[in-house]
C-alpha cells in the first residue's frame, strides 16, 4: 500500500481574497503600463513618423526600459495593432448581443456601426493615416483583417445559431471585413469629414444596392 500523499495546504478566505487582489492589482498595472506604452508610441509616431521612431523612443517616453518594452509588445508594429485587436474583440462582443433574428448581413453592419459610435475620431484617424502611410504597416494590416474575417465568421455562425451555414457566416464576414478596410481607407483619404458610424451605413447600403 502506497504512503498517503500530504495534503497540500489550504489558504483561508481572508488570504485567497489577498491572493486575488494582488493578481488583480497586477494585471491592473500591467494593463496600465500596456496603454502608457500605445500611448507613448502614437505621439511619437505622428511626430517623428513611424520609421524614425525606435523602441528605445517608445520605451524612454513611457519611463520603462527597452527590455521591459518586450514584456508587451514582440515590435513597434505590435504597438499598432493592439488597437485593431481591441477593435476586434468589441466588434465580436457587438455580433454576439444582436437579436437573433437579424439576418447575419444586418447583424455584422448594426455590430459594426456600435463599435464605430466608441471611436474615439482623433485617434481613429491618426490610426487610418499611420498605416495608410507605412508599406510595412499595410501588410501586417493585411494579415489582421484576415484574422478578424475568420473571428467574424465565427461569431455569425454562432449568431445564427441552428440556422447558420458555414459558407453564407464566411461570405457575410469577407463582405464586412473588407467594407471596414475599404470604408477606413476612405475616411482618412477624405479627411475624416463624415461620422464613422454614418460612413458604415453608407458603405453598407453601397453593399447592398449592388444585389438589387
Amino acid at each position: 500500500m502506497s504512503p498517503r500523499k500530504p495534503a497540500k495546504p489550504r489558504l483561508s478566505k481572508a488570504k485567497s481574497s489577498a491572493v486575488a487582489g494582488l493578481l488583480g492589482l497586477r494585471q491592473r498595472k500591467r494593463q496600465q503600463t500596456r496603454e502608457r506604452l500605445g500611448r507613448a508610441a502614437m505621439a511619437l509616431f505622428l511626430e517623428r513618423g513611424f520609421e524614425a521612431t525606435t523602441v528605445d523612443d517608445i520605451a524612454a517616453a513611457a519611463d520603462i526600459s527597452r527590455r521591459s518594452f518586450f514584456h508587451y509588445f514582440a515590435s513597434k508594429e505590435d504597438v499598432v495593432f493592439a488597437w485593431h485587436e481591441e477593435i476586434t474583440a468589441a466588434l465580436i462582443a457587438a455580433v454576439a448581443a444582436r437579436p437573433s433574428d437579424e439576418s447575419m448581413l444586418a447583424a455584422a453592419e448594426n455590430a459594426i456601426s456600435a463599435m464605430a459610435r466608441q471611436l474615439e475620431p482623433g485617434e481613429a484617424i491618426a490610426m487610418a493615416c499611420l498605416k495608410r502611410d507605412n508599406p510595412a504597416l499595410q501588410a501586417h494590416d493585411q494579415v489582421k483583417y484576415e484574422r478578424l474575417e475568420r473571428a467574424m465568421a465565427d461569431a455569425l455562425a454562432k449568431h445564427a445559431g441552428h440556422k447558420a451555414e458555414k459558407l453564407q457566416a464566411r461570405l457575410v464576414a469577407m463582405i464586412a471585413a473588407g467594407a471596414m478596410r475599404i470604408g477606413g481607407e476612405l475616411w482618412a483619404d477624405e479627411g475624416a469629414r463624415e461620422r464613422p458610424e454614418a460612413l458604415v451605413r453608407r458603405t453598407f447600403a453601397a453593399i447592398r444596392a449592388i444585389f438589387d
